[in-house]
Parts: C-alpha cells; sequence; structure tokens
C-alpha cells in the first residue's frame, strides 16, 4: 500500500490555567497519526503534513518546518510540505516482536515557536516465512518405546507479529506422532544470576539405570542459553546472566528428559520478563528559542522538551515540572512532549535570563527522576525612556568666563541595553536666545559657555536639554537647566553728585564753573551741608558702598556718613574757619577686591550768596557778569537737586 492513510487528530488542544506554573501531566494535544505497511520504497508519500497542521506553502518559508526525531525514517518537503519515507522500513527490524510498531517525531515550525506530535504506524506484511534452525531432524526410537513418549524438536521462529507471526505446529499425516504442549514462568528483570525460574521435573516407571533420568536443554539459540542453565539431575532451571526487559521480554526454553534407557523426553517453556524500575526519565531538550523578546505575548512557546523513560507501565508513566522560580510554564503536548511557555510578563532589566531545571519523575515504586537545565535568555526592546537624574539642574557661573567654560554635565541613564540604551542629547528649548550662550556635547551630555557671560547684562537663563536612545522607536525625556550668571566686581563706583572736576581747560576758552555748597557761618554742629551719591552697576556685596573723607581744608569741621554719603558738619562753623573750604571724599565697595571713586565737594563759608559771590569771583572769573554768575548758580543748586531727587 504506498502513500498516506486515513489521518486523525487525536485530542484538542489542552491550555493549563496559571495556578499550574511548572507542573502537567502528559496529555494527548495537537497530534498527527498517519498509517503506513512496512518495506515502503524511499520517497514514498505519507501524508500532507504541512496541510494537516494548517499551513500553506506561502507560510513554509517563514514558518520553518522540520522534523524532530533520534532517527530520521522520514523528511519533509520545504516546497509543498509533504511527508515522505527517507529510508527502508522494516518493522521486524524496527521493533521485533512487539505487537505493534509505530515511529513518533515532533514537527517544529518557528515564528511562532511551537511543536506537533506526529505518528506513523508501520503496519506488519507477512514477509518472513517460519524457520527451523535446522531443515531436518533425526530420531532414534527404540521399538519398544510407549505411546505417549515425547521426543524434543527444534523450536521454529518467524519474525512477524499478529496473524502474520508462527501460530503452532502441525505434523504431517501420519499414524506415529502429535505435538506437544508449552510451559510457562516469569522473572523479574532485576533477579539476580542463580535465581530458580523453574524446577522442570519427569518421572519414569522403569527402574535401575533405565530410571534414572537426565536433563538438558534441546536446541536452543546461543542467545538463550548465555542466559539459563538447567541441572542435569533435578531440573532446576536457574538465571546466569542479568536480565533486561528493554532488551528481550521473553525467551523460549526447550528441555529434554532423556532416561538411562535412550528414551526422552521434552517440555517447552516460556519465560515472561517482568519490568522493574530501572530506568531513570531521560528529558532531551529539541528546541530552544533563546533569547526571546522581553516584550513576547504570555503563552508564547520559548523552549520545547522531550521526555522518555523505557520501562513500561506505571515505571514509564512521567511528570514533568520546573524546578526554579520563572516566569515559565510546562504544557503537555503528546508522546511525551512538552512545551515550555511564557507565563506571566518578561522584563530584561530584571531579569536577563532564567536558569530552571526540567525535572522528569516516573510513577515507579520507587520512583526515579532525572532533570536538565534550561537556559533562557530575554532579549532586550526599547521599552524604557531615557531618565535624567534630576528633572531640573541648576548652574552657577560667574560672569567673564572664557568662552568653552564647562557650564554644567546632565546625565540621564536608560534601562536598556545596547543601542536601546545608547544615549545622545541637544538642546530643545529655552530662554530666548538661550541657545548662543551655551551648548551641549551630544555624548556626554557637558553643557559649555558659548561666550563670555556679562552679570549686567544677563542674570539669568534656562535650557532644556533632551535626551534621546538609539532604540527604534527612539525615546527621550528632557530637563530643565538654569544657569545663574555670578557677579564679579568688575564696574567701579559711579559718583553721581557732585559731578566731577572738569577736565583741563582749553586755551581761550572761559574757565568751567564746579559745583559747591554755600553754609552759613551760623551752621551747628550736624548741618547737612550736601549728600555724596554714587551707584555701583554690580551686586551683592560688590555693590555695597561706604564713604571716608579723605581730604580736607578743616578735617575736623566735616564728616561723611559712612553708609549714607551725607556731609555734615562736626563742630559748628567759626569765624576763624577758612571761607573756602575743599573736600575730597572716596567710595568705595565691598569687593574682592575692593574698586573706588573719588568725589569733590567745594564749600563756601558765607550767611548767603551775595556774601558768597567774592569768594566766587576767582572761579568764576571767565563769567561776564554778576547777574550770569547768579543764574549759573541757581541752575547748578536745581540740577543738584534734580540728580539727588
Amino acid at each position: 500500500m504506498a502513500g498516506w492513510q486515513k489521518r486523525r487528530r487525536a485530542g484538542g488542544r489542552v491550555l493549563l490555567p496559571a495556578l499550574l506554573l511548572g507542573l502537567c501531566w502528559r496529555a494527548a494535544a495537537e497530534r498527527l497519526r498517519y498509517t503506513i505497511p512496512e518495506e515502503l520504497g524511499r520517497g514514498s508519500l505519507v501524508g500532507p503534513l504541512a496541510r494537516d497542521l494548517g499551513l500553506s506553502p506561502a507560510d513554509l518559508p517563514a514558518r520553518k518546518l522540520r522534523l524532530s526525531a533520534d532517527k530520521q525514517y522520514f523528511t519533509v518537503s520545504g516546497e509543498n510540505g509533504n511527508l515522505y519515507v527517507s529510508e527502508r522500513l522494516d518493522r521486524e527490524e524496527m521493533c521485533g516482536e512487539a505487537a505493534t510498531c509505530s515511529v513518533s517525531f515532533e514537527a517544529l515550525v518557528q515564528n511562532p515557536l511551537n511543536v506537533f506530535h506526529v505518528e506513523v504506524a508501520i503496519q506488519d506484511i507477512n514477509d518472513n516465512a517460519p524457520r527451523f534452525l535446522r531443515k531436518s531432524f533425526q530420531l532414534e526410537i527404540n521399538e519398544l518405546t510407549s505411546p505417549g513418549a515425547r521426543f524434543a524438536l527444534a523450536m521454529a521462529q518467524d519474525a512477524d507479529v499478529g496473524s502474520n507471526s508462527l501460530q503452532g505446529y502441525e505434523l504431517e499425516a501420519n499414524g506415529y506422532f502429535a505435538v506437544e504442549d508449552r510451559y510457562r514462568a516469569s522473572l523479574r528483570e532485576d533477579a539476580p544470576p542463580g535465581s530458580i525460574v523453574l524446577n522442570v521435573s519427569a518421572s519414569d516407571a522403569d527402574a535401575g539405570t533405565n530410571a534414572r533420568i537426565t536433563y538438558v536443554f534441546g536446541e536452543t539459540p546461543a542467545k538463550v542459553l548465555q542466559k539459563f542453565a538447567v541441572d542435569a539431575e533435578n531440573g532446576t532451571i536457574t538465571l546466569q546472566e542479568a536480565l533486561d526487559f528493554e532488551d528481550t521480554r521473553s525467551y523460549t526454553l526447550l528441555v529434554e528428559a532423556k532416561d538411562g534407557g535412550g528414551l526422552v523426553a521434552h517440555s517447552k517453556v516460556d519465560v515472561q520478563v517482568l519490568d522493574v524500575n530501572d530506568n531513570v526519565p531521560e528529558v532531551t531538550l529539541t528546541s530552544v528559542s533563546s533569547p526571546v523578546p522581553e516584550d513576547a505575548p504570555v503563552g508564547t512557546v520559548v523552549a520545547l522538551l522531550k521526555v522518555r523513560d523505557r520501562d513500561s507501565g506505571e515505571n514509564a508513566e512521567v511528570s514533568c515540572e520546573l524546578s526554579a522560580e520563572a516566569p515559565l510554564s510546562l504544557v503537555a503536548s503528546s508522546g511525551g512532549s512538552y512545551k515550555v511557555v511564557t507565563a506571566s510578563a518578561l522584563d530584561r532589566e530584571q531579569a536577563a535570563e532564567h536558569r530552571v531545571m526540567v525535572v522528569a519523575t516516573d510513577r515507579g515504586r520507587p520512583s526515579l527522576s532525572s532533570s536538565t537545565a534550561l537556559v533562557l535568555e530575554v532579549s532586550d526592546v526599547n521599552d524604557n525612556a531615557p531618565v535624567f537624574e534630576e528633572a531640573a539642574y541648576n548652574a552657577y557661573v560667574a560672569e567673564n568666563n572664557a568662552a568653552g567654560a564647562p557650564v554644567l554635565r546632565v546625565l540621564a541613564r536608560d534601562a536598556d541595553a545596547g543601542v536601546n540604551g545608547r544615549l545622545s542629547y541637544w538642546l530643545a528649548g529655552g530662554s530666548a536666545d538661550a541657545a548662543a550662550y551655551v551648548s551641549v556635547e551630544a555624548r556626554s551630555g557637558a553643557l559649555y559657555a558659548q561666550r563670555s557671560f556679562d552679570y549686567e547684562q544677563c542674570r539669568e537663563f534656562a535650557v532644556v536639554v533632551r535626551a534621546q536612545d538609539g532604540g527604534e522607536p527612539a525615546r527621550s525625556s528632557t530637563a530643565t537647566v538654569r544657569v545663574f550668571v555670578l557677579d564679579r566686581n568688575d564696574n567701579v563706583p559711579r559718583v553721581l553728585w557732585p559731578a566731577a572736576e572738569a577736565g583741563e581747560r582749553v586755551p581761550g576758552a572761559p574757565p568751567a564753573l564746579e559745583p559747591f555748597e554755600v553754609v552759613p557761618r551760623s551752621a551747628e554742629s550736624g548741618y547737612l551741608v550736601a549728600k555724596v551719591v554714587a551707584v555701583d552697576a554690580d551686586a551683592g556685596r560688590n555693590a555695597w558702598l561706604s564713604y571716608e573723607l579723605v581730604q580736607a581744608a578743616e578735617p575736623a569741621l566735616f564728616r561723611v556718613g559712612l553708609h549714607s554719603g551725607e556731609v555734615r558738619t562736626a563742630r559748628a562753623v567759626s569765624e576763624r574757619d577758612a571761607a573756602k573750604q575743599r573736600l575730597v571724599a572716596v567710595v568705595k565697595d565691598h569687593g574682592q577686591p575692593a574698586l573706588s571713586a573719588t568725589a569733590t565737594l567745594h564749600v563756601v563759608l558765607a550767611e548767603s550768596l551775595q556774601e558768597a559771590l567774592p569768594e566766587l569771583s576767582e572761579r568764576a572769573a571767565g563769567a561776564e557778569s554778576a547777574a550770569e554768575l547768579q543764574f549759573y548758580l541757581l541752575g547748578r543748586i536745581l540740577a543738584v537737586k534734580k540728580e539727588i531727587h
């Protein structure tokens, strides 16, 4: 029979609740079964595997359908997804005397990873004839032999099974012989050498040497003779070598009993080997999808594994679990296959890899178990935006800095890895013309001054710095940097009143009149003469001004307020005091180092302006008349009052 026969899908998909994290039992799911006869030729069609899995030919390149098996009896076409025989299938060679024979393997697909269990049943065909070890047997029988005497013949063998196997023995029609029955015994496979299998006993009605019976094995395969021995005297069959249920499950022995007169009887003994739990489960990782992206949805298949136990019955029933805590769980497939799936969201920033042990335990008594390590790496996706160490930064830069001087370094961190965590910085706004003041280094986040700052021109400004990662799509965040310009003492105090003395007089030009104050000779101590008015463009201590009288014709006559700049009489004016007084005050700030300026004040001691005119005549020599001088003096007084106020 060529080609594939009826296929069926056994069971449905099994979805386990999240409560069963890491623990499942075998279940039939996603299973395909095909049946073909043995001895099909290479290239024979088994079945349309891709179609049965719901895949179209167009899906095959992306899904990468392939087979996973210990021995590749089959192959799948990459063009149409059909399953074909890849080598000769001899059921007797593959399965021996087993009543059923099948080949199980997994069909794997990628993108996403999934596994399907495929079983191909191999049907026996009657391609082996029964055969004896020898073609002919010669028996020597005494003519006095009684009916019922038994004579041993060699056993026949048939490699086929079921109805195609050896069904029985027949003799050609004759009036002399008939075929005997067989007997059965059982023995555990862990029975030690020397264990008694069975005691064969024969009796003989004769006497003397004719009644002395000896026991031997008849025509028996050498493999069997290595395992068993029979005691010639008492017929006890004992074990000589250890048994292995997984290697041979039964033996047939031919025992002959011969008396001293040459008469022979025989018996066939079938020895059934009983399985014991002497094989640990085997765990094999057939596929691991590592690394898995951290944004993989819950339920993503990340690994496939297969569990096998060479024992039988309960000894071969295996449960699997994951021994370590991880966001993973096991989902049973079929035929001892399992899927490892994500049970909760992954987060590479919390755990870049997960190491778990897959533990398989059988149900034997006592149970046996084995384990294998599964390492799953988690790959990064750009799911984290950069985060600045501070949402807002303050930088303080003293004025008169050099262009290119460092201002501040901002630092952002990105929890992602590789290019997703590689940051670059740039200016993204701020105060008007802020970009003209500072620049930012793209890789380090360092801010540098673009020019020299002048506190008197700009006392503070703000810039917005953006940090962006290299992911796709990129993520970014911003921080505000406020730059405060610190004052340096780079401005000398400026005297507003009295005005500075005139410079050198131009030859031929009339002399300039300097400011003066008139103080009556009746002035008492504390009389306000004038107020020195000065300002400083700096700030803070650099702009705190103090006043000191440094030069005067009568030092004891005047004093100046340290902080007010008010010039007052220190005592009452006397007739002895000179009519004209010249005072020099120094105005000094509190910077480091301190800067200063001087103010010169001319004072005339007179009771009235008319009285003071003669004293001023020399200074007003260039004036055309006394009236013009009075007008000039009045104008100066008004100007001084305006400046003061």
